[in-house]
């Protein structure tokens, strides 16, 4: 005949294998509340973008290189000169009369730039302003993947202190069972002491929790420049894994299309051949053209008192013709190739590399998703069930209490592991390929 304590386990503690594998299911999901308060991945990286001081100051720069664009392409300035000349002394007279014949002639040159200088100079700080546009984009990419890093680490946290949460409420249920049946003598009050005992390693898991929660929390707002209290600031997400996965190929051909680092290499390499035409371009011969106006009498002709003259000057380039820059803008021309091809290995590394561990991940997620919880969960419940009527040892029934944390905490390391390596995948790739 059951006792009153074995009633009340059967009741609270056995439900069916689908009612606690709904439970198992709801501990994992997000909450309905903080769902509609918390922040969601597209508000945070939006957020991320319009606060975070590094990506502003390095936004910064690529306005700085749009600047030096006016810069390149203005025109040399005019030069203006005054003379005077013809003051005279009279030494018969005595006397000094600085202004009697003195004469000015203002005089104007210009250095006209040829073989397209200018133009050049415009189309290589352009290819510098795309450069660094694509650093900017590029350094936007690996903060983002600290930010979705960080992301999935305050999801995994959260959903770690909601089982750390259940597993101590459902422990408390155990207590209460047993000094129930401590009570009516079934147990002996060492197995009571054991099994009261190991409630400290559920509190100290809990409390682990909550500080793993607010750390993450915290990295969380450093990167959104926020000062958010911790407490006040919450995410939420899905916290789940995806078995479905494109070809390796379709990835590899989106970061060709689509790494930013890659693009600042190739635009690199054009902007190497362009500073190549602008050394040649430097070393050809540029003249001055001057003009000059005096107003003074003619001794060949008095009546003659205006005069223009104008002038060319052609600089020599005998020695200096702009051979050193020609020589090492051509083999910056080659370095940028090789360090073009160096990047487009690396992101054929970065992607196969990220590629597996998405894949290795979703090969270790699916036989917890298929059968693993369910078994820790029957378990579980089965070993308890027999432990309240004397089939099992109390050494059973505390094993069987670890193995059911141990691998619903392994199945949300699990889960945070394959979210973290989906982001590398991102990364890898250039783009979001996997949400």
């Amino acid at each position: 005949m059951q006792t009153a304590a074995q009633r009340f386990c059967m009741k609270r503690i056995f439900p069916s294998v689908a009612v606690g594998a709904t439970a198992v299911i709801l501990a994992l999901a997000p909450d309905a509340v903080l769902a509609q308060q918390g922040l969601t991945w597209e508000q945070v990286k939006a957020r991320f973008e319009a606060s975070n001081p590094a990506l502003k100051a390095d936004a910064d720069s690529v306005d700085e290189m749009r600047a030096e664009e006016i810069t390149a392409y203005l025109r040399p300035n005019p030069q203006l000169s005054v003379t005077a000349d013809g003051t005279q002394f009279a030494p018969n007279k005595g006397i000094w009369e600085p202004l009697a014949g003195t004469f000015v002639v203002p005089g104007v040159s210009y250095l006209h730039e040829r073989d397209h200088k200018r133009e050049l100079r415009l189309e290589s700080a352009q290819e510098g302003t795309r450069i660094s546009e694509s650093e900017h984009e590029d350094l936007k990419r690996t903060l983002e993947f600290t930010l979705r890093t960080a992301f999935v680490q305050t999801l995994e946290a959260k959903t770690v202190l909601d089982l750390a949460r259940s597993d101590l409420d459902y422990y408390d249920k155990i207590i209460d069972i047993s000094r129930e049946r401590l009570k009516a003598g079934d147990i002996a009050q060492i197995d009571f002491d054991r099994i009261e005992l190991l409630r400290v390693q559920y509190e100290s898991e809990l409390q682990t929790a909550v500080v793993n929660l607010r750390t993450a929390k915290i990295q969380l707002l450093q990167l959104l420049n926020d000062r958010t209290p911790v407490d006040k600031f919450d995410v939420t997400g899905t916290f789940d894994f995806s078995d479905a996965l494109q070809p390796l190929d379709d990835f590899r051909q989106i970061a060709l299309q689509t790494r930013p680092d890659l693009q600042a290499a190739l635009e690199t390499v054009q902007q190497s051949e362009t500073n190549h035409k602008l050394a040649v371009s430097n070393g050809s011969t540029d003249p001055t053209y001057s003009a000059w106006y005096t107003w003074n009498a003619s001794n060949n002709n008095p009546d003659a008192t205006q005069t223009l003259g104008a002038s060319v000057s052609i600089p020599l380039r005998v020695f200096d013709r702009n051979q050193g820059e020609k020589k090492r803008t051509q083999i910056d021309i080659e370095r940028a190739q090789q360090a073009s091809e160096a990047t487009r290995a690396q992101v054929f590394s970065d992607v196969d590399t990220a590629y597996e561990l998405v894949h290795s991940n979703i090969k270790l997620l699916k036989p917890y998703k298929a059968k693993y919880n369910d078994e820790a969960l029957r378990v579980r419940d089965n070993v308890s069930y027999a432990y309240f009527h004397g089939g099992a040892s109390l050494m059973d029934f505390l094993n069987a209490q670890s193995d059911y944390r141990q691998v619903q905490l392994a199945y949300a390391q699990l889960i945070g592991a394959y979210l973290t390596a989906a982001g590398q995948l991102n990364l890898a790739v250039g783009r979001e390929v996997i949400p």
